[in-house]
């Protein structure tokens, strides 16, 4: 099984990296890979404008052909799994300078070409490599009018199903033995699409509003399926919108020990348990320069959407130079919004130093 990113070559002197995105993940630290201004190319389709000239628009063939783009505009698609980047093509057979949108998903080959390659850049594509910090984690959210199953993995997310009964009134749950037997298999629908997805996770997360979760985390058990206890959460709504609540509140985190956003969850814990210890944390970009240049850093943790801050990447740079270790938090969540409180980069010291 593909455990994340694939380095396939690199030019340290000219900043460019051909690399093979293996999962979802990938697709997330790609998006944050890449920047307006860079140059990145891949396989893709486009309209063949040497076809005849009386071919009617919607007969013209589109050639699978290599393009690289000027990078404008990037848009990653959670839960689709797709990450759209736009811009004038550079590099190609035809169509010089027009606008093309590559559209890339798992498994797709990319060329990329930066003008520098920073820290950050660098601890994008390690994370990537390490792999093994990416259990699979199902979520299901639902009340008994909508619901919604979702796989989580590392920084990814895909839905699996998505459904509204029809004539279901949002949280109006009515008496009658015709009722009872629809809800009986909406829930048992539920479940055995679970069947079909548990195998392959490492936690199970039941959720959503009001007592539908419950019925169903019951129904589960009494199927005794081999994997792991559901995990059952309360939100305010169901399906995905219920989800992105979730994830936010960081409630899921306890049902994947070994996952990317617990080990978010539990080394903001440990900084924000530290705070306390005289000299053993720094917090915000001045605070954690004067540190890193010291080399005491054993811990960064930097907010992924203030990466590119010059203050925040010069960070990074020191702490990489002295052999630190670098965790990218996501800014969605409760380690984030915590993270951001403290000026969205902080370190945890190997030692204590001296007050100057």
């Amino acid at each position: 099984m593909p455990s994340g990113v694939q380095v396939l070559a690199i030019d340290r002197k000219t900043n460019f990296l051909k690399l093979r995105v293996e999962t979802g993940s990938d697709l997330w630290r790609l998006s944050h890979l890449v920047l307006p201004g860079d140059r990145l190319g891949a396989f893709t389709h486009r309209r063949d404008p040497e076809a005849p000239s009386d071919t009617p628009e919607a007969q013209k063939e589109r050639r699978p052909v290599f393009l690289s783009v000027r990078v404008e505009k990037i848009e990653f698609h959670e839960f689709s799994g797709h990450l759209r980047i736009t811009g004038p093509i550079t590099e190609g057979p035809f169509d010089i300078g027009r606008h093309h949108t590559l559209d890339l998903e798992e498994g797709a080959v990319v060329s990329l070409t930066k003008p520098e390659l920073r820290a950050a850049d660098w601890a994008l594509l390690e994370e990537g490599q390490k792999g093994k910090h990416e259990p699979r984690l199902l979520v299901v959210c639902l009340d008994w009018s909508e619901g919604a199953i979702v796989r989580i993995r590392g920084r990814s997310m895909e839905v699996v199903v998505e459904n509204t009964r029809r004539g279901t009134g949002k949280y109006v749950k009515s008496g009658g033995a015709k009722r009872e037997k629809e809800d009986t298999q909406y829930l048992e629908g539920i479940a055995t699409i679970l069947e079909k997805e548990v195998a392959e996770a490492q936690g199970l997360v039941i959720s959503g509003p009001g007592f539908c979760k419950e019925s169903l985390a019951k129904l589960w058990r009494s199927r005794k399926r081999p994997g792991p206890p559901p995990v059952v959460e309360s939100t305010s709504e169901a399906a995905l919108i219920g989800v992105n609540e979730l994830l936010r509140s960081g409630k899921a985190e306890q049902a994947l020990s070994g996952s990317l956003s617990a080990e978010e969850a539990r080394e903001v814990e440990r900084l924000v348990s530290l705070l306390g210890t005289p000299n053993m944390t720094a917090v915000g970009a001045t605070g954690v320069q004067a540190v890193a240049d010291s080399g005491a850093v054993e811990l960064l943790l930097a907010l992924d959407n203030r990466l590119r801050e010059p203050a925040i990447g010069k960070c990074l740079d020191s702490v990489r130079d002295s052999g630190g270790r670098i965790l990218i938090v996501r800014h969605e969540g409760e380690p984030g919004r915590r993270l951001q409180a403290l000026g969205g980069v902080a370190a945890i010291l190997r030692y204590a130093l001296r007050s100057a």
